[in-house]
């Protein structure tokens, strides 16, 4: 078991908290509410968030077997229950939150 050093800890800690700080206050600091952002900015804006619920979808379907176990089912379910919740309130914590609350209590309580 490797041990840090007291000096180790503390640059570790300061190296994470300035990458934090970093990220968090560097797009403020580039772009004030005075200017407007670039187009390549607004577009990614736009864009990315879809980018990223697509590859989501995938990276959670990707051991999915239609050929074995029970065959996708609680996926499925889920999937419907997220597109249905975000239908009906049009909002994507309560999708997220309540296509995961039906997936887990699929699997701990109805496919064991």
């Amino acid at each position: 078991m490797m041990t840090m050093t007291t000096w180790q800890a503390v640059a570790t800690i300061a190296a994470v908290s300035l990458g934090t700080m970093l990220t968090r206050f560097l797009p403020f600091a580039l772009f004030p509410d005075s200017r407007r952002p670039p187009r390549t900015v607004t577009y990614l804006g736009g864009v990315l968030p879809h980018a990223m619920t697509g590859l989501l979808v995938v990276y959670a379907l990707k051991d999915v077997s239609p050929f074995s176990g029970f065959h996708g089912v609680p996926e499925a379910v889920a999937i419907l229950t997220i597109v249905l919740l975000h239908r009906w309130r049009h909002s994507m914590l309560v999708s997220v939150a309540g296509g995961t609350i039906m997936y887990m209590v699929l699997v701990q309580l109805v496919f064991v």
